[in-house]
């Protein structure tokens, strides 16, 4: 076989002529591939020397996008969020748990008619009447129960409408008897009771509605959710403080008491006439809603969220915020009372104070979704404790009195500066539960979402029972306020203290998820596909050796 090759007019096409002389002999081993050969009708190319092909490999087309900048990336990808929160699910969602985090803000309604009540018409000491306000959380802690228990059960084909249900039912069943009745009001042990009860349902409304945040979150690839529960939450605390101060001054708490009680039975109503199906979130398999027995669920779901908390990324930022609020000793009892009984400010001052709070924390709350999200969490956190710690030194001015030798009067600091420490305190907790709603394993939403709320609202029963045995310590009584500056120079200096282990907190969110999807499991990493071959602009992954 004699072969030549030629160029014909295209130069990126060759072309080889093959002139048959005799039969063609037997394929060589190392020329296994079939010969594709092209008969040349020109005979005076035959002569010409034979040249190295040109041999070319076709090569795909690739489309390379245009550079886009990093905000109008942002920006289209906030409104696929949006649109896509809007369509699947999502007006249901914002209806329901939106107003369901607006009625737990506007707690702070009847609250403050209770706190007024106890402090005049019962007159309970400062140290009593915090006990009672911190006792009264202790159902806050069981929160990992309910959610264990709303993971692992289904009631009717659900597993979050009906606890949310549940536990609206039993705050109206707590704040009812307290408007209704004179004798669940007056005796300081049924009023306990109550206070009780109306906590145990809001923990586990609670818990229904962040594990439902967290699981469309999830679902949909929404991150930051929690920023806007934060948002409905002070909304309810601003108008909830800002009507309470002028209804207390022109009726009893009871008729405070019955208002907050007609807005949980309208929840109630929202609840029971929402179907879950309806709500855009994971539906229960048939095998799920079948399960061996319920003590085999709670066992197994027991076992993931332990298994969840003891991942490093979980349990040191755990450590740190459970830390940061246990150790910090808080005097709100005294300082309450001393604003009413030494101060004589009246509830409007009190509650206006508080709705500028809460309207910081709503600021802050759009900062934070729109601008802080993405910069390091470290950072953040430790200048919102040094800010803390600083914002605590207020109460030292109004004790003080060096407010009045400035020319500022005592309702006017109070009003403007009373509430803001406990409001950059709340604020602190938001980067937390986004971090915890963007790391908690599926299927264990309500798990370690409850877990996180029980946790930080141990340490809060900690630091204020702390804080109870600080005054009695320092001996701090409704008659006697001298040593009321030695006490908030204690909180000050040991709220500075957390800034020690701030190494425990992540760079940021996105570097946490890289470290969590890099610890798989082995089995996963050597399925996956690792590693890159690049040519001729095809890409082709290939599986790790096992």
């Amino acid at each position: 076989m004699i072969c030549s090759s030629v160029l014909p007019d295209k130069p990126s096409v060759a072309v080889t002529a093959c002139k048959m002389l005799k039969p063609p002999p037997k394929p060589s081993p190392l020329c296994a591939g079939p010969i594709l050969c092209t008969q040349n009708k020109n005979p005076n190319t035959m002569n010409k020397p034979s040249k190295k092909p040109k041999v070319t490999i076709a090569s795909p087309i690739l489309v390379i996008p245009s550079p886009v900048s990093e905000g109008r990336l942002r920006k289209n990808r906030g409104c696929e969020e949006r649109k896509d929160f809007l369509q699947v699910g999502g007006r249901q969602m914002a209806g329901l748990c939106g107003f369901g985090y607006w009625v737990q803000g506007f707690r702070c309604f009847p609250w403050l008619a209770l706190n007024f009540h106890m402090a005049r018409n019962l007159k309970l000491p400062p140290s009593t009447l915090q006990l009672v306000q911190y006792s009264g959380n202790l159902p806050m802690v069981a929160k990992p129960l309910y959610g264990i228990l709303s993971d692992a059960i289904y009631v009717g084909g659900a597993h979050r409408l009906p606890y949310l249900s549940a536990g609206v039912l039993l705050q109206v069943l707590s704040w009812g008897p307290l408007a209704l009745i004179p004798l669940a009001r007056e005796a300081l042990p049924n009023l306990v009771a109550c206070v009780l009860l109306s906590n145990i349902g809001a923990s586990i409304s609670e818990v229904a509605m962040d594990a439902l945040v967290a699981e469309y979150g999830q679902k949909h690839n929404l991150r930051g959710l929690q920023s806007y529960a934060f948002m409905a939450s002070a909304a309810g605390g601003i108008l909830g403080n800002l009507l309470g101060g002028y209804i207390l001054l022109r009726t009893p708490p009871k008729d405070m008491f019955f208002i907050f009680t007609c807005l949980l039975s309208l929840q109630f109503a929202m609840s029971l006439m929402t179907k879950e199906a309806s709500l855009g979130v994971s539906q229960p398999s048939v095998n799920t809603l079948k399960k061996k027995s319920i003590l085999l669920s709670i066992r197994n779901q027991l076992s993931d969220l332990l298994r969840a908390v003891r991942e490093e990324s979980i349990s040191g930022p755990l450590a740190w915020i459970v830390l940061s609020i246990m150790m910090v000793p808080i005097l709100s009892g005294s300082i309450f009372c001393f604003q009413t009984q030494c101060l004589h400010l009246d509830p409007t001052v009190i509650g206006m104070s508080r709705v500028i709070g809460q309207l910081l924390l709503l600021f802050t709350s759009i900062l934070f979704d729109r601008y802080w999200k993405n910069i390091s969490m470290r950072r953040l956190i430790g200048v919102v404790q040094v800010l803390y710690a600083c914002l605590l030194l207020l109460d030292l001015v109004l004790v003080r009195q060096i407010n009045l030798k400035l020319g500022i009067p005592n309702d006017v600091f109070s009003l403007c500066f009373s509430g803001l420490a406990e409001t950059i305190a709340q604020f602190k907790l938001l980067p937390f539960s986004v971090l915890f709603a963007n790391l908690c394993p599926q299927g264990c939403e309500g798990s370690l979402t409850s877990f996180l709320a029980s946790a930080l609202c141990l340490s809060s029963i900690f630091s204020g029972f702390l804080g109870v045995g600080l005054a009695s310590l320092i001996r701090i009584t409704s008659g006697d306020y001298s040593s009321l500056p030695v006490g908030i120079l204690i909180q000050f200096m040991v709220a500075l203290l957390p800034m020690a282990w701030i190494h425990l907190l992540p760079v940021s969110l996105n570097t946490v998820e890289k470290d969590r999807k890099r610890g798989l499991s082995k089995r996963r990493r050597r399925n996956r596909r690792v590693g890159r071959v690049v040519f001729g602009s095809v890409i082709s992954y290939r599986r790790e050796r096992v």
